[in-house]
């Protein structure tokens, strides 16, 4: 037997073996990555929809107290706004009164002239 059969013997009997032993453990640490993978995914997306229901609970607590507060903002404007129509009113009543009697001083100047 020649230099080559024997590395080819060796090859054959030694190194393949050992070869296809390796392919194997990678695929068996292929299929331990993949399904690593799939729990973590898995674990990521529970804690993205805990996440976003939290930060969608706090949205809508922000946004009832931001209306809450406009509320408040807005009532005393609401009040205002009802004082001055009433001193408005008041006044365009006093205005009137006050042409009246102007109105009525000018007869009475007049008739008595």
């Amino acid at each position: 037997m020649g230099v080559y059969d024997q590395i080819k013997t060796a090859f054959q009997d030694i190194i393949a073996p050992e070869l296809q032993s390796l392919r194997s453990d990678i695929r068996r640490v292929d299929e331990r990555i993949e399904a690593s993978d799939a729990r973590l995914g898995q674990k990521i997306d529970a804690s993205d929809a805990r996440l976003n229901t939290k930060i969608d609970s706090l949205k809508a607590e922000l946004l009832a107290e931001i209306r809450r507060l406009d509320t408040r903002i807005d009532s005393p404007d609401r009040e205002l706004n009802t004082k001055i129509d009433s001193l408005r009113s008041d006044l365009k009543t006093a205005i009137d009164l006050r042409e009246r009697l102007v109105a009525l001083e000018a007869r009475l100047s007049t008739s008595r002239q």
